[in-house]
């Protein structure tokens, strides 16, 4: 997995000049590009386009300074106007591309290169298990993108169930964890720069079909899932520990993510303080695909 990275890194500095796309991504790294920008933005602290954003204005600083034009610099790295290119260069550097062509001002940007970082030696809790297909009956609502903390809407969500859908949703509820589950999927494209919205369901596993009108159905598809306990602080360490799937056991395990929306839980017990949660993630058996040249 990270030398698909590194390969990908590669691409992107031999392409800097050209749009890169989802496709060209998929190939080089094996994964859908929703699968990689994530996994990308949890390793790297930011999200691919704005690395992306960010090599091609260090290079431009490079070039304004050797004495290229700003005119032939804007639209050499995508930009439709010089004033764009001037605004999103100045929010970059701090600087206007003229007073850098008139006064040498350096700001740089490095390439990045992905390597193993073995750190602690704190090891993940997981195991793989297969499971057939089966519904998750419950509510949903799109809500705001948010990494961390309580997301209110979410909570909202949660509030707004009524006895009635509840007393219904355990009647189907014959499935493991016979708990409330929480599924994202249907992630707005901003989705790593935290903007935009998901669909939130909460609801139950049943291997039943649904037959109340004021409950909605997700099928889930048979696939293996990567499971993984944790216990701590909620919501701080469910979403560590997603961080850690991400960025520090999915490049290394063998696996990719299939594209069947995510799923956790989390027993509460009256405090947040040492709070047992699963998180289920849809996984499949990594296969090394052709590599671009």
């Amino acid at each position: 997995m990270l030398q698909q990275f590194n390969h990908l890194m590669d691409y992107i500095e031999t392409h800097l000049t050209e749009e890169i796309s989802g496709k060209d991504i998929s190939k080089i790294v094996g994964l859908s590009d929703y699968h990689f920008k994530r996994m990308f933005s949890y390793m790297a602290g930011m999200s691919l386009n704005e690395y992306i954003k960010n090599r091609r204005l260090s290079v431009a600083n490079v070039e304004l300074i050797n004495g290229a034009k700003v005119t032939d610099i804007a639209y050499k790295y995508g930009y439709q106007s010089i004033e764009g290119f001037s605004r999103a260069f100045r929010e970059w550097n701090g600087f206007l591309p003229s007073e850098v062509t008139k006064n040498k001002i350096q700001k740089s940007f490095p390439k990045f290169s992905f390597f193993m970082d073995i750190r602690g030696g704190v090891s993940m809790e997981f195991k793989i298990e297969k499971k057939e297909k089966f519904n998750i009956v419950g509510v949903s609502k799109r809500v705001p993108i948010q990494f961390e903390g309580e997301n209110n809407a979410i909570l909202e969500l949660a509030q707004s169930i009524t006895e009635q859908q509840r007393n219904e949703m355990h009647q189907l509820a014959d499935l493991y964890p016979h708990q409330v589950l929480n599924v994202s999927y249907d992630f707005d494209d901003g989705f790593l720069e935290e903007k935009g919205y998901l669909t939130h369901m909460i609801g139950f596993a049943t291997a039943k079909e649904n037959t109340f009108d004021d409950l909605e159905q997700l099928s889930i598809e048979e696939s293996l899932w990567a499971i993984f306990p944790n216990q701590g602080p909620f919501p701080v360490t469910l979403q560590e520990t997603t961080a850690k799937i991400y960025s520090e056991w999915l490049p290394s395990s063998g696996y990719e993510v299939a594209d069947i929306p995510g799923i956790s839980f989390t027993k509460y017990n009256g405090t947040s303080e040492n709070v047992y949660s699963e998180i289920w993630m849809p996984v499949k058996e990594k296969i090394i695909s052709d590599k671009l040249e």
